[in-house]
């Protein structure tokens, strides 16, 4: 396997976490406290920061301390046009699954 399949399988690994993409998008509007998100998205401090370590480990998102506290942003805005563009092919997929649920003849089901 060459290094840019290697990159992009380990890119998109980082991805595959539903708690992982929730944080990304929470970061669209720019940096945030680990504190808000934790708010935001309702989950333990400690179950956050292991997800937020994990996407700063991939260069998905950047850590600035301040303080005490610690705010997370995403450097490269790309990732968020890929976000949308994975929410267009799901899309897609469900208008495509319900246009073949809605061609399905139904039959009535029988009463006892």
């Amino acid at each position: 396997m060459s290094d840019l399949a290697k990159f992009k399988a380990e890119f998109f690994r980082a991805l595959a976490h539903p708690l992982r993409i929730r944080i990304v998008d929470e970061l669209r509007g720019g940096e945030i406290s680990v504190n808000d998100l934790c708010a935001r998205l309702g989950v333990e401090q400690s179950t956050l920061s292991q997800q937020l370590d994990y996407l700063r480990s991939r260069n998905i998102v950047v850590g600035r301390k301040e303080g005490l506290n610690v705010y997370y942003s995403v450097p490269d805005a790309t990732i968020f046009r890929l976000l949308d563009v994975a929410k267009q092919i799901f899309n897609n997929h469900l208008i495509s699954v319900q246009d073949m649920l809605s061609k399905l003849e139904v039959l009535p089901r029988k009463r006892r």
